[in-house]
């Protein structure tokens, strides 16, 4: 028995020793991150970007010319966050591009009251190759101290007819959505790029809720949202609602609402979705024409992402593949409402994609399986999928090209969008530079040569 106790104290002083060399081992970590020789944005375009990672699948193309990629980190990043993130998807409007990060903080770190919730919103101007920051929503929101404030943008930006872009916020950490940091529910915002200001919308469309799916109708200017519960929610369910950003009035607040992405038909302003957590199955409708509960319809899909309805009436969309290794993708006819399920989009190891764009045509699909964390595992590769033909062909592989070049990884995104021209792909990476989990948050601007555009 004692020699038992012994080898179990033994064995113990051995794990504490490891954790404390791998603590001293850890690359001591300075904010805000910088690129060598402290330059704000660098440029390759490497031959390195086209070799493929061991675990590519059979039958997957490689693009045959490397594109040239701008990559810089988001500016701002100026205190340990809790991780630096971005969770919520971007988009491309008159020619820049919008995309927000947050510190995935409620209420603070420590005491650090200075440091609460912050979640940022950037505009990169193509021309000038620079981000500036147009919106903190610390700044903005300016609660009280001991308040809870939220550290992310979760669901889309957005941009109405109006020109102002409309987004809405999300809980750092769910233990803050509580009556002891005075939670009422989460924010709809809008900011104007042309003039600088920001207004909140709404607080707490959905009482003591918070919002981690959203789409805008840019035309009829209906915010559609669904939700979280925070501590103490009458309703703990998920809840679809809709919300008029002109009248500043809720039209609809209902349960069964989606957890993370919506289709949203800009030719008829109707939205679907896949009730509940599941995300796949069959889809419902909200006529905002007829204002009511949402109706089941007989198209069965998976949305954990989507692409903005195409020329040719169809958005695609692609299943849950967190924690698995497939994901199909689909397509959805908004005139007939008919859905079908077209290939698996993985390319690799890694399924899990939260973020789907379609260019200009509706021809080329492009994603970056890995959302969460894992991408570099495959080589964080950038697909390119034609829905003409079903094949699926990378366009980069950029791990470990980074790695190995700057001293970072580029681990996953939730965060990507085309230019109007469907040349350029911009991605928001959540990174890390050497550690375990995420640290900082970078861009890069993938210019896809036209080569690889064409049949």
């Amino acid at each position: 028995m004692e020699s038992k106790i012994k080898a179990l104290a033994f064995g113990m002083v051995i794990a504490l020793a490891l954790k404390a060399a791998a603590r001293e081992a850890a690359p001591a970590l300075t904010f805000p991150p910088e690129l060598p020789d402290k330059q704000t944005l660098v440029t390759d375009e490497s031959p390195e970007f086209l070799k493929p990672a061991a675990t590519l699948r059979e039958g997957v193309e490689i693009a045959k010319t490397p594109p040239r990629i701008e990559l810089l980190y988001y500016p701002g990043q100026d205190y340990p966050g809790k991780p630096w993130s971005a969770w919520g998807d971007s988009i491309v409007a008159n020619g820049k591009y919008y995309a927000s990060i947050g510190d995935h903080m409620a209420i603070g770190a420590k005491g650090d009251t200075a440091h609460t919730g912050n979640a940022i919103v950037y505009e990169y101007d193509p021309a000038a190759k620079a981000l500036r920051r147009i919106v903190e929503t610390q700044k903005v929101l300016a609660v009280p101290e001991g308040h809870y404030a939220p550290g992310k943008i979760h669901g889309r930006l957005d941009m109405g007819k109006d020109g102002w872009l409309y987004f809405s916020t999300h809980r750092g950490s769910a233990r803050a959505t509580t009556d002891q940091y005075f939670y009422e529910g989460d924010w709809i915002l809008c900011h104007n790029p042309a003039t600088g200001a920001t207004e909140i919308v709404a607080h707490g469309p959905v009482p003591k809720h918070c919002i981690p799916c959203s789409v805008l109708d840019p035309d009829r200017l209906i915010f559609y949202g669904g939700t979280a519960s925070g501590a103490g929610a009458e309703d703990s369910d998920i809840r679809f609602f809709a919300y008029d950003v002109t009248a500043r009035k809720l039209l609809y607040s209902g349960p069964d609402g989606p957890a993370r992405y919506m289709l949203f038909a800009r030719s008829t302003g109707k939205i679907y979705y896949v009730p509940g957590k599941e995300m796949t199955g069959a889809l419902v409708r909200f006529d905002p024409a007829k204002p009511g509960p949402p109706t089941k319809i007989a198209a069965q899909v998976g949305c954990r992402a989507a692409t903005a309805e195409t020329p040719g009436g169809i958005i695609y969309t692609v299943s849950n593949g967190a924690r698995e290794t497939d994901a199909p993708l689909w397509s959805f006819n908004t005139k007939t409402e008919e859905a079908v399920q077209l290939t698996s989009a993985a390319v690799g190891s890694r399924a899990y994609i939260a973020s789907l764009d379609a260019d200009p045509t509706g021809h080329y699909l492009y994603y970056i399986p890995g959302a969460h964390g894992g991408s570099e595992a495959d080589g964080s590769p950038v697909v390119q999928f034609n829905t003409a033909t079903g094949k699926k062909k990378v366009i980069a592989f950029l791990n470990p090209y980074y790695k190995i070049k700057y001293g970072f990884t580029l681990t996953g995104t939730f965060s990507s969008a085309l230019d109007e021209k469907g040349e350029t792909l911009y991605v928001t990476w959540n990174s890390n530079r050497g550690t375990k989990a995420w640290d900082s948050c970078v861009l890069t601007v993938i210019h896809i040569p036209a080569s690889e555009r064409k049949e």
